[in-house]
């Protein structure tokens, strides 16, 4: 090597080393199992989080994998725990077999409506639950709660006599309790399989939220529909989380970015719930499936059976359910 290219070599050398290295970007996975990119409002809610965290220009970019092709459902909060998984939208309660606190997210009666959804959120009630998920291993990014409603290919589901002799899928094991407890069977399955369920016979009905009843096009397997109206009986968590391991490798530039762009997709979702039933009878109405609605004495007669089903079971199985039960009834 002779002396002009040593000099040179050099010079290169001293100059990298007196600028600033640029910082490498960041790429987190998010999972979900919803269709992507066909309007529903929890992929949407993913898709405000990566493109709010892109625009914050902190070196940090979302991947947004819809779908279930990344994970399968269940499997999703297992994989965040062990930092494999970096973000999720997740039905809460599909971990309640890790943490059957979890299953008060999906308690049969418990939220009712929309704005008390809302008022939970910032309640004791939230910050048991969201001490279980911090301690877990997993932080929340966004809340976000969903009300459903019950489809039936057989008939229509109205008061707890309807639903004798129906194999239906239930979310969680407090409706499913519930559900026994009026007569049902169950057939447990993620809400993204409802539809082969209905078209190969395993299933007569199902109870999921109203996104999922539009997304998964299950107006082509139902022929009753019952809205969620002025009596939800159905209400379920499902927000978003993020794996504290994923969270603890970020600055706290990249970390604040997450949780604005947080904010940014809770409102988002915050106008958008409401909507969903409305949507959600318009998909069923137009192909033609009866849409009918609980009266306020169907809710009671179900409420009864939870009670006695679902309330007892968790007040006695959890430790400190009953108290987790009386918090969330404690809501105005």
């Amino acid at each position: 090597m002779n002396y002009f290219t040593k000099t040179a070599l050099a010079m290169s050398v001293a100059m990298l080393a007196a600028s600033p290295m640029a910082q490498a970007e960041t790429t987190l996975k998010a999972s979900h199992q919803w269709p992507g990119g066909k309007g529903d409002v929890r992929d949407e809610m993913v898709q405000i989080l990566a493109r709010e965290v892109a625009n914050a220009n902190v070196d940090l970019k979302i991947q947004v994998y819809p779908g279930k092709s990344l994970f399968k459902p269940r499997e999703q909060w297992g994989a965040m725990v062990k930092g494999v998984l970096d973000i999720a939208a997740f039905p809460l309660d599909y971990a309640s077999g890790r943490h059957p606190e979890f299953s008060a997210t999906l308690m049969p009666g418990l939220v009712r409506n929309h704005d008390r959804a809302s008022r939970l959120n910032t309640s004791p009630f939230m910050d048991d639950i969201k001490k279980v998920i911090n301690d877990a291993g997993v932080v929340v990014l966004a809340d976000a709660w969903l009300a459903g409603a019950f489809a039936s290919k057989k008939q229509c589901i109205t008061s707890p006599e309807s639903m004798k002799g129906q194999v239906t899928r239930a979310a969680g094991p407090a409706f499913e309790q519930m559900l026994v407890g009026a007569g049902a069977s169950i057939a447990s399955m993620p809400s993204s399989e409802i539809y082969t369920g209905l078209q190969t016979g395993v299933l007569d009905a199902a109870n999921t939220s109203s996104g999922s009843f539009v997304s998964y096009r299950i107006y082509e397997q139902a022929t009753c529909l019952t809205k969620p109206g002025a009596n939800a009986l159905w209400f379920m968590y499902e927000p978003i989380l993020m794996s504290k391991r994923s969270w603890d490798e970020l600055n706290e530039d990249q970390q604040k970015a997450l949780l604005a762009a947080g904010k940014v997709a809770e409102e988002y979702f915050l106008g958008e719930a409401k909507g969903l039933d409305d949507k959600l009878v318009e998909a069923y109405s137009n192909a033609g499936v009866e849409v009918v609605e609980m009266s306020g004495d169907d809710y009671d007669q179900w409420l009864a059976i939870a009670k006695e089903t679902s309330y007892k079971n968790f007040a006695e199985k959890v430790d400190g359910g009953q108290e987790l039960i009386d918090k969330a009834l404690a809501v105005e």
